[in-house]
């Protein structure tokens, strides 16, 4: 089994993997040195390093909730070799190792929309068709996250890729939603500008047990320190307020942080120890 789990009162907790990709190190750390974050993620002949990417699936006990859904299967073997796509275990067979089919699923939440995180919303069938993964669920989206996937800049256009959210709206599973909004009882959405200007984190509570998605907020445990913050961030001060905001909260509540994109931890906890924050996979 691919997958780490945990409990949050009867909540039940999945880190999903649908593989590993590889980015420019360089982006990825923004102005921290090489010579710093090597010693944790060593790059390889091109300056990249390897990530997860990955997924929690929240059991409920009535509902079926999937935050993120990774590259999925659309890549053409160019794309594969700019990234080194690996794309085991696959989403969806990850799935089927806690016992879900595609069909079970009753929300997709998508932190963004960078091809990273939401290219397993859609696939192509067997008649050729880009459709939803997913075909029974939700899709949930903030509304100004959308409309700038839809209406790219020049910067973010390569990060946008339509086939993996359009057909989403055209089958009518698209729910698009404006700042924090509950989604159903003990998961909500919170607006956390800084990566995109309409990324959202996902907090899982249940009596006073919480476990916070924090998407391209903090991709890996190495990003952790307030200023490892991705070059790829639209707004990095942005991001960095609201890891201080969120990473006070976590520390004060006990809360597990859930990572989008470490290869090797899907949760843990952060601490802090002569001023900085660190990472605590225990």
């Amino acid at each position: 089994m691919t997958a780490n789990s945990l409990t949050i009162g009867h909540f039940q907790i999945y880190g999903l993997r649908d593989g590993f990709f590889c980015l420019d190190g360089g982006a990825m750390f923004g102005v921290i040195p090489k010579t710093l974050w090597e010693k944790k993620y060593p790059a390889d002949e091109h300056n990249r390093i390897r990530l997860g990417l990955n997924s929690i699936l929240i059991r409920t006990g009535d509902k079926n909730v999937l935050v993120d859904t990774g590259i999925g299967t659309h890549p053409d073997s160019k794309f594969k070799n700019i990234y080194s796509l690996d794309l085991h275990p696959g989403l969806v067979d990850t799935l089927k190792d806690v016992g879900l089919e595609r069909e079970d699923i009753d929300y997709v939440i998508n932190t963004h929309l960078h091809f990273d995180h939401c290219g397993g919303n859609t696939f192509i069938d067997s008649g050729g068709e880009n459709v939803p993964t997913f075909p029974n669920a939700e899709y949930i989206v903030q509304k100004g996250e959308w409309e700038s996937a839809c209406y790219p800049t020049p910067r973010d256009k390569a990060s946008y890729l339509a086939k993996y959210f359009r057909p989403i709206e055209e089958h009518k599973q698209l729910h698009l939603v404006e700042g924090d909004t509950q989604i159903i009882e003990g998961i909500e959405v919170l607006l956390t500008p800084g990566h995109t200007a309409f990324h959202q984190c996902v907090k899982i509570e249940f009596e006073g047990q919480v476990l916070f998605f924090l998407g391209d907020m903090v991709p890996t445990s190495g990003h952790v320190g307030l200023p490892y913050v991705m070059s790829y961030d639209l707004f990095p001060m942005k991001t960095m307020q609201n890891k201080e905001k969120f990473y006070g909260l976590a520390i004060e509540e006990d809360w597990t942080m859930a990572f989008n994109h470490d290869p090797e931890f899907f949760f843990g906890k952060i601490e802090k120890k002569n001023g900085k924050y660190i990472f605590n996979p225990g």
